[in-house]
């Protein structure tokens, strides 16, 4: 099987607001930040991404860069890397406003035969490219394992219906799908998220997880049980990247379990409650360690092993 992961989406730019007005430049986005997870928990990443080769772009390259993550041919393309302003409220909470434009260069060209390919977020959803990132992922399927976290963005997604349609069809490309609750209720329109999951499970999935912030987070398995684990209590500096890093380890509990690659696509879809408890258990330190600091910033391999 092969070592390596590619990781397709939005890699930008995310100036943090604070409620004093103060501002910061950080590299950020959701598939860079899987990525970046990936990579500092020893992982060998790609990341195919639409960034220029401006300022922006160099600060995102070089965080990349720092934390092993190689780029893609044609990733850096575009004609100018986006931005998106993250203004906190008083909980740490972010909401999100964008300027950025999203596709696949021509001369996209990843690595062959990864043994795991994740997209997500936007990437997924925004034309021009999400058609292209559907297209690739579709490609890659029979080899290598596709996780998925719809990551919504509300402001750029359109209604929830539009979204929904868009996510469902890569949540039926998907062999892992993780997602919010928060997310599955905008898509739905219904606090009942257990629901919209189990529904999704019905789509192809081998597992849906729905993380549920300071709650804790649930697996839904194909055996028809659930798995739920709690959340470490930490005081929070922002939420920025939570999800991304419970999904980073998530791809990496189950690299570590053998369970990527088509190869072992049985074991995948007969996981059970004991091998995906600890998996999930992991999922939970690494994102609390990342809302206990400000900005989207993993915890690599030995910090982890330290908590």
């Amino acid at each position: 099987m092969s070592e390596h992961a590619l990781v397709i989406g939005e890699a930008l730019v995310d100036v943090v607001v604070g409620l004093d007005g103060s501002s910061a430049a950080h590299p950020g986005g959701s598939p860079a930040n899987v990525a970046i997870g990936l990579g500092r928990l020893g992982r060998d990443v790609e990341l195919l991404a639409y960034l220029a080769d401006d300022a922006n772009g160099a600060l995102v390259t070089e965080h990349l860069a720092a934390s092993g993550v190689g780029l893609a041919a044609g990733t850096l393309d575009a004609p100018a890397t986006s931005v998106a302003t993250a203004r906190l409220d008083s909980t740490g909470a972010a909401t999100y406003d964008f300027d950025l434009t999203w596709d696949l260069s021509d001369s996209a060209q990843p690595r062959p035969r990864p043994a795991v390919v994740h997209t997500g977020s936007i990437a997924a959803v925004l034309a021009p490219g999400a058609a292209r990132v559907r297209s690739l992922v579709a490609s890659l399927r029979d080899d290598a394992t596709v996780t998925y976290d719809p990551n919504a963005r509300p402001t750029l997604m359109g209604t929830p219906a539009d979204a929904r349609a868009a996510i469902e069809e890569m949540v039926a490309l998907a062999h892992v799908v993780k997602v919010s609750d928060e997310d599955l209720e905008w898509l739905s329109g219904s606090t009942d998220v257990d629901s919209v999951a189990r529904a999704w499970l019905n789509r192809g999935p081998a597992f849906v997880v729905v993380t549920r912030g300071g709650s804790g987070a649930t697996a839904f398995l194909r055996d028809g049980s659930e798995v739920t684990v709690a959340a470490p209590r930490v005081d929070v500096a922002d939420t920025v990247g939570a999800g991304d890093s419970f999904m980073g380890g998530l791809i990496d509990g189950l690299w570590a379990a053998g369970l990527l690659g088509a190869a072992n696509r049985e074991a995948l879809y007969g996981i059970d409650s004991q091998t995906i408890t600890p998996i999930l258990d992991r999922c939970a330190r690494i994102a609390a360690i990342t809302v206990s600091r400000p900005g989207a910033n993993p915890p690599g391999t030995a910090e982890l092993e330290e908590h």
